[in-house]
């Protein structure tokens, strides 16, 4: 079985100052890479005799809206059955660009994953081949999963969004 260790100095060693900010958060090896690099990097981790990594768990974002030149986080868990270990992959997108390709020709079932995250999210997969909404309706001019939207009707004073981490 391959640790931690051995994983991130694989990637390391294969894509060097490319990948950065390796940590294993509750053992899960995490690390971060451009939206020019995911590709590579994944096809690589698929692809490598020794890692294996066969199987995209999720695909999701996440919204940092303070966090300048870093407002989205498209996050990739891959799993590699073989060995037995999971990885974490970042990529940061700033809110003027939300464009990052698509990961359907390694993995088909990013295909509703990254439909998911365009509707909540406003990511934009660039090649996806049916990029639209999959849980709200098409009508729809916002993506609810951003944090520009206060959590509680505005009327209300017993819910304001200070109670709530924001």
């Amino acid at each position: 079985m391959l640790t931690n260790e051995e994983v991130a100095q694989t990637i390391i060693n294969q894509f060097g100052e490319s990948v950065t900010d390796f940590d294993d958060p509750y053992n899960l090896l995490t690390c971060s890479t451009s939206r020019d690099q995911i590709i590579p990097l994944v096809k690589y981790l698929k692809e490598d005799k020794i890692l294996q990594i066969g199987f995209l768990t999720d695909l999701t974002a996440v919204h940092y809206p303070d966090s300048t030149g870093k407002e989205f986080c498209v996050v990739y868990h891959l799993h590699s059955l073989t060995n037995n270990f999971r990885l974490r992959i970042k990529v940061y997108l700033t809110t003027a660009d939300v464009h990052i390709p698509t990961m359907i020709p390694l993995f088909a079932s990013a295909n509703w994953m990254e439909r998911e995250t365009f509707d909540l999210f406003g990511i934009i997969f660039d090649g996806h081949p049916d990029l639209r909404r999959i849980l709200n309706m098409e009508e729809m001019d916002y993506h609810p999963m951003r944090k520009e939207y206060p959590l509680e009707d505005a009327t209300r004073e017993d819910k304001i969004d200070a109670l709530f981490g924001r």
